[in-house]
């Protein structure tokens, strides 16, 4: 089972989509020009291949407003380009796993990489977090333009903030190994900055890299890492959300986000109690709740634009589901609940809303099964609902504990 994609540039002359006897389904990436305006997922039952006449009518659908506002934005608004930007340096924190840095390396060649002692351009720094061997410091001194570290404290929240230690860019991004950065990345991240000078952090979109096999497919269709495709500035509040800015996924995945550097040290740095080995999960929440917290303005930009490899196997993302969505993210919240006594009834509105969220979507669920529907497995749902009760019930504070156990180690 699997998911053929397919990426479209609707500026080009439309032809069929072939599709192969194991191709249970498409899934359709739309650019103008380069720029990602759409995106959507499409069961096949069968079928052999898409039609241009029938790609032609979905992209209208799905896209065809986008269409005219990019064609717009093309007129009255000129593109930056990458060499607009200050010095960034891209974070690559990650652990065993050189075959998928070294992916990610080949991706950032397509972008505007420059000498940093020339001023603006492109930084890499590799960030080896608590590694078992050495592939990775052998794969990074086979790269003139690539700059490695080793972390010896394990967790990703103790490689970001070495990476802020070490980053020499006023803007430092963090990309995950088991993502590929868009030939546009650095584009799209370029206009983000010249439109919010101000700003002090930037998130981007995350689409999957392959759809091929059954659990890539149903992360996907629960929403994946998607936050849409039009540019949002979020700040102080939100009108219409009640919950803002506690429910901090609105705002983007840890996967592919940038900081001014400065706001970063400003603001104290990753917390270490959070993505660890044992919460896997809410360092990038915090982060982007401190940050609006702090003041600051945070944008949300589709053209900063990542293709992330879902987990393969359904038990990898029932993990995924269990610790860093249910116990990572009620452990951020837990967090949040005795630091900022200012947003304390919000917080607890935030976490009723997400247990009768999950409550409901695991009847949904369970209805859709005996239906014999479409359904997302209950299991999945109930562990991501036992992970929040873990999380909620003194998980940040035992986290807390085990990170001072971790620093004393290696002081």
């Amino acid at each position: 089972m699997r998911y053929a994609l397919f990426d479209i540039e609707v500026t080009h002359p439309m032809s069929d989509l072939p599709l192969s006897l194991e191709d249970a389904g498409i899934a359709v990436l739309v650019r103008r020009k380069g720029v990602p305006i759409g995106f959507w997922m499409q069961e096949m039952n069968g079928a052999r291949h898409v039609p241009a006449a029938e790609l032609a009518r979905k992209i209208g659908a799905e896209a065809g407003e986008k269409v005219v506002a990019e064609a717009l934005r093309e007129e009255l608004v000129p593109a930056p380009s990458a060499a607009s930007l200050p010095l960034v340096t891209i974070a690559i924190c990650t652990k065993d796993r050189p075959e998928s840095v070294e992916r990610l390396l080949l991706s950032l060649t397509t972008q505007a990489i420059a000498i940093p002692e020339r001023g603006a351009g492109l930084e890499i720094l590799i960030v080896d977090n608590a590694p078992s061997d050495e592939r990775t410091r052998k794969l990074a001194e086979q790269r003139s333009e690539v700059r490695y570290v080793r972390e010896p404290r394990p967790g990703l929240n103790f490689a970001r903030n070495r990476a802020l230690r070490e980053a020499r860019g006023e803007i430092l991004a963090f990309l995950d190994d088991d993502v590929i950065a868009d030939r546009h990345w650095s584009a799209g991240l370029a206009s983000a900055w010249a439109d919010n000078g101000d700003a002090a952090a930037f998130t981007g979109q995350v689409l999957p890299m392959e759809l091929a096999t059954e659990a890539q497919i149903l992360f996907e269709k629960r929403g994946g890492f998607r936050r849409g495709f039009h540019r949002v500035r979020y700040g102080p509040v939100l009108a219409g959300n009640s919950l803002y800015p506690g429910g901090a996924g609105i705002f983007g995945a840890g996967a592919n986000m940038a900081f001014r550097a400065e706001v970063l040290r400003r603001i104290g740095g990753f917390d270490e109690a959070l993505d660890n080995p044992a919460v896997p999960g809410g360092g990038d929440l915090d982060i982007f709740y401190r940050i609006i917290r702090a003041g600051y303005a945070l944008v949300y930009e589709p053209r900063f634009l990542v293709f992330h490899q879902h987990r393969r196997e359904m038990e990898a993302l029932r993990v995924q589901y269990r610790r860093s969505w249910g116990v990572g993210f009620m452990c951020y919240v837990g967090k949040s609940l005795s630091s900022d006594r200012e947003r304390r009834v919000n917080l607890f509105r935030l976490i009723v809303w997400w247990f009768v969220h999950e409550v409901t979507t695991l009847l949904s669920h369970m209805k859709k099964r005996v239906l014999g529907k479409p359904h997302i497995p209950p299991s999945m749902v109930l562990g991501e609902l036992w992970g929040g009760v873990v999380g909620l019930l003194g998980g940040y504070s035992r986290s807390q504990r085990r990170v001072e156990e971790v620093r004393k180690r290696f002081s």
